[in-house]
């Protein structure tokens, strides 16, 4: 199995001021490492694509994003892809990847959108994957505004189907997450985890490929220690990816 994930990681640029004084520090850190580590552990290629990097490596077609058997978006978005280098920088006409990645899907891929400040409609509503492809091939309609859920007290996830595969091997309660991205479950889709009446881990077909939500992170902070050292986090992220490959 080969996978694509593109986002989780973020450059931060801080500016720290010491009575009249003050200086500049950044610095660059991914969110991917846990995933990376579970599915790694159970044989799965994952190939990263930095968030920096999406808008000029990302694939551009069906065709090219084809060698993949699941991409991964987590915590990009849709600017991200949409305004390539040669676009944004230089005006010329380009690939629509948002309507690339639903041909993808359409035509036998697999898409799982993690959620996070910049998934779905994300903060301040700026990822922006309302009304695009890939909300159509996702089994969730995004809302047009600010989606996030901020529960610092913490959400415990209920499974609502048991025997989904996408929950095999996962017993006991979840440990609690600290928010999520409101969507709305699709009539096609199948609601297989919520926080509260809202859809977790929602999936369903889409053409002839398949397509999944998961509305928390898989980082923190919506993901908190407990949940990333969960004895069943690498068990929800391989079950993922091999339903999402068929």
């Amino acid at each position: 199995m080969r996978i694509l994930i593109a986002g989780e990681s973020w450059v931060t640029h801080s500016i720290h001021v010491k009575g009249v004084d003050s200086f500049t520090t950044s610095g660059y850190e991914e969110g991917v490492g846990w995933m990376r580590q579970a599915l790694e552990a159970v044989g799965v290629t994952m190939e990263h694509l930095p968030g920096h990097l999406v808008p000029a490596r990302f694939p551009r077609s069906r065709e090219e994003l084809g060698i993949y058997d699941v991409i991964v978006l987590s915590d990009i978005g849709s600017n991200s892809l949409l305004l390539a280098p040669e676009t944004f920088s230089h005006s010329e006409r380009g690939a629509d990847r948002l309507r690339a990645i639903e041909e993808y899907v359409r035509h036998g891929g697999g898409l799982a959108m993690i959620g996070g400040y910049l998934s779905f409609a994300g903060i301040e509503g700026k990822a922006r994957f309302h009304g695009t492809p890939v909300e159509a091939a996702l089994p969730v309609t995004i809302s047009a505004v600010d989606d996030r859920v901020e529960v610092p007290q913490g959400v415990v996830p209920a499974v609502q189907q048991r025997q989904h595969l996408l929950v095999a091997g996962i017993d006991g309660e979840w440990p609690a997450l600290l928010g999520y991205n409101r969507v709305v479950a699709k009539p096609t889709a199948e609601v297989v985890v919520s926080c509260g009446d809202d859809p977790l881990l929602a999936c369903h077909t889409y053409g002839v490929g398949r397509s999944a939500a998961f509305t928390s992170d898989c980082a923190p902070h919506w993901g908190p220690p407990d949940f990333l050292t969960w004895v069943y986090y690498g068990r929800l992220w391989s079950n993922l990816m091999t339903w999402l490959a068929g």
